[in-house]
């Protein structure tokens, strides 16, 4: 019900301010609109029990007491309202509303936003420079008295100090909901009407924009987004077009002023541009650090992965062990290597006895812890240079360069003793005459594994057995 009155009503009571005489009555719709914009940002504080929300209501409501007091000021006590103490509550919602602005960034801040940061710094550093030769040097010698001096200073202070926080606001991860763009139109719309007041005091397009912001920031805190308007939402901190477009503006503002005014014939501000250039330099230069870091840690997690993905194409995903893919790239390094060194080069093939029985009795599960349990306790038993790989289903491959065929049978006889759960294997071992490629080589593995099985399992046949034989 508030919020529609709000939406309807809002602009309803904007327009009648616009058709009422300067006065009193005026003067009091200007705050009886601020006020209900109050009252929604202390509803959306103690309906979501939400900080931000409580610190926009705080900074809203100095700005309608000070509303008030310079009502009295001007149409009931007739004296001048500047300086007097409505100055100080104006003043006092600046820090207010960066503070909330703050606290919503730190919500939406991710482990990835350390670039977003730099961006908002030298955003908020380049259009600080206009804010100085527009606004804080002429108040510095505009002829006040001290007091008078300090608080026009304050006004265009204040608005650098909101500046940064809806910078910061805006350059962060986090989601773009209803109530964010609202609170962001409310904060940008008083800080173009503070400009406009400040070149042209008390216009009534100055004074309208104030209303809009009232009106922006009560809707804000009333549309259903607004109990989630802190909340994390991170995005991929990429440097867009639009970043970059307003990065290149907030960087080219220090020359660009320098320019228009020797070009002007103005006195150029030049320490101040100078100390501009020199802090935009700095920031940039660490941008491009961070973005050269942010690069090669992205390098090095993309090589990272280029290595688990290689591993796991040539690794069994079940035991650990080499595939039947890095199975044939070894065998020929070992076929080359056993050529070269002019050593033996036997090879087994090692098949589970009654694999699919024990699968059938016992559950795949069981038949799978077997296959791995037996890949650990055969590796256990192997030297460097041995390799033993998955060949398929409940077959392995072993290549053992440099034993010699007394040496490789005994060697699967160790294996055949540790074999989990009291199971054996059969097994085919060839010996490589040093000519013969590698499938031929472990055909006639694979032909004595299968004369071990005809022969009734759990032993070792050799290929030169089955020829004699033969």
């Amino acid at each position: 019900m508030f919020r529609r009155f709000l939406l309807i009503g809002g602009p309803l009571l904007i327009g009648l301010w616009f058709l009422l005489p300067a006065g009193l009555e005026r003067n009091v719709l200007y705050a009886g609109i601020g006020a209900l914009s109050v009252a929604a940002n202390a509803v959306a504080a103690r309906h979501w029990r939400s900080w931000p929300w409580a610190l926009f209501a705080a900074g809203q409501a100095c700005a309608v007491a000070g509303d008030l007091l310079w009502l009295y000021y001007e149409n009931i006590a007739f004296i001048d309202p500047f300086p007097s103490p409505a100055d100080a509550f104006y003043l006092a919602e600046y820090p207010l509303l960066t503070a909330a602005l703050l606290v919503l960034s730190r919500r939406h801040r991710t482990a990835d936003d350390h670039l977003a940061r730099l961006d908002s710094t030298m955003l908020v550093a380049g259009l600080a420079l206009p804010y100085w030769v527009l606004l804080i040097a002429p108040a510095l010698s505009s002829g006040e008295s001290t007091l008078g001096t300090l608080i026009a200073l304050g006004y265009p202070l204040g608005d650098v100090l909101l500046l940064g926080g809806v910078v910061r606001l805006l350059v962060v991860s986090g989601a773009r909901n209803t109530s964010f763009r609202l609170v962001t139109a409310a904060v940008l719309t008083l800080l173009i009407a503070d400009v406009t007041f400040t070149f042209a005091e008390n216009t009534t397009l100055g004074t309208m924009a104030f209303l809009a912001s009232y009106l922006f920031w009560g809707v804000g805190a009333l549309v259903p987004s607004a109990g989630t308007i802190g909340d994390p939402a991170p995005r991929p901190q990429t440097l867009t077009r639009r970043r970059l477009a307003a990065l290149t503006g907030a960087v080219l503002l220090s020359p660009g002023i320098l320019i228009v005014q020797l070009l002007a014939g103005l006195e150029p501000s030049t320490w101040a541009v100078a100390l501009t250039s020199a802090a935009l330099f700095v920031l940039v230069v660490t941008r491009m650090a961070g973005m050269v870091r942010r690069l090669e840690e992205q390098a090095g997690q993309l090589a990272d992965q280029a290595r688990r993905l290689d591993e796991l194409a040539r690794t069994d995903s079940l035991t650990g062990l080499p595939n039947r893919r890095t199975l044939d790239a070894q065998i020929v390094r070992d076929m080359a290597a056993a050529r070269a060194g002019r050593h033996p080069l036997p090879v087994a093939i090692l098949d589970l006895d009654h694999f699919k029985r024990y699968n059938d009795t016992r559950g795949h599960q069981a038949g799978d812890d077997l296959l791995a349990g037996a890949a650990m306790a055969w590796s256990l038993l192997l030297r460097d240079g041995d390799t033993l790989a998955r060949y398929g289903g409940e077959e392995f491959v072993l290549l053992m360069p440099g034993r010699t065929g007394d040496d490789a049978a005994r060697l699967l006889d160790r294996l055949r003793i540790a074999t989990p759960d009291l199971q054996s294997f059969s097994a085919g071992l060839a010996l490589w005459d040093g000519t013969e490629p590698p499938d031929e080589l472990l055909r006639r593995a694979d032909h004595a594994l299968y004369a071990a099985k005809e022969h009734g399992r759990g032993r070792v046949v050799r290929a030169g057995e089955i020829a004699a034989s033969g």
